[in-house]
């Protein structure tokens, strides 16, 4: 009697948890990530507008410095100045982040994908880990660029502070860190809509938009607003200063991060079941 052995390969993979990440599945995301244009040039576009933003509008700070309220200088804020880039910033992430599932949706490569992956979960979870892994290391280290050239050119009018100003280190890793989470943010709705156009336009609208209309609601309903993904978000970048006419109040530092975490987290979890429920 001839006794046939069943591979011990495919027996270990049938095993494997749902939603389990190995090397060859984070291996193939990056090499996706990486030999795509469009990361490079979102990624530069990140880059140049933190950077090259933030110290334009420094400049433009210290030319008119002469002429600035003496209420303005009281309730200047160098640290977050230097980062006002990151308003721009935020779109180039938010794009990359729905066109790193979207492109695939698009070409059709994501059959292939899940051919050799079947596990869809986990295809998801390695895209996530590998896009926040590069989001987060390029966009902090921006943030450090951003912060130091913006106050080189504050000091000028003795205005500059160091990394060792109340709230400052905060301020700069916390902006590099709600950038990573926005980009997964973006990740979990570029998977469940799958179209690149609609996926952004949901994004802006849910970033940007979303925050105007709750500002048109009765003052009464002014605690909404605190709530909202970007406020929540960006409570982690805000230094102290209070800028323009706004009277909402904010969560504090981190409670507010955690709250755009969960928002990021509701997206991908809705992402992964709608992921494993349609047809690729």
């Amino acid at each position: 009697m001839v006794v046939t052995q069943m591979p011990l390969e495919g027996a270990v993979a049938a095993r494997k948890p749902t939603g389990w990440i190995g090397p060859d599945i984070l291996r193939s995301e990056w090499s996706k990530l990486r030999t795509v244009r469009s990361t490079y040039w979102t990624l530069f576009a990140a880059v140049v507008a933190m950077i090259g933003l933030s110290a334009i509008l420094c400049a433009i700070y210290v030319a008119q410095y002469a002429h600035v309220s003496a209420s303005d200088r009281a309730t200047f804020d160098p640290v977050s100045f230097s980062l006002t880039g990151s308003f721009l910033a935020q779109l180039a992430i938010g794009v990359l982040g729905v066109l790193v599932i979207t492109n695939e949706y698009s070409s059709g490569m994501i059959r292939a994908t899940f051919a050799a992956i079947p596990q869809r979960l986990s295809v998801l979870a390695a895209k996530a880990a590998v896009f926040a892994g590069v989001t987060l290391v390029v966009t902090t280290a921006a943030c450090f660029v951003a912060f130091l050239v913006g106050q080189m050119i504050l000091s000028a009018k003795g205005i500059g502070v160091t990394l060792g100003a109340p709230g400052a280190l905060r301020t700069v890793l916390g902006t590099g860190l709600y950038l990573a989470v926005l980009g997964l943010l973006a990740l979990g709705l570029g998977t469940i809509i799958r179209k690149t156009a609609g996926a952004i336009a949901a994004l802006f609208g849910l970033i940007f938009v979303l925050p105007v209309i709750a500002s048109l609601l009765p003052s009464s309903m002014n605690s909404i607003q605190r709530f909202l993904p970007s406020n929540a978000g960006q409570a982690l970048i805000d230094n102290g200063a209070h800028h323009g006419t706004s009277t909402v109040a904010q969560l504090s530092p981190w409670a507010g991060f955690g709250v755009f975490c969960l928002y990021a987290a509701a997206a991908l979890v809705i992402a992964g079941s709608t992921l494993v429920r349609r047809d690729a």
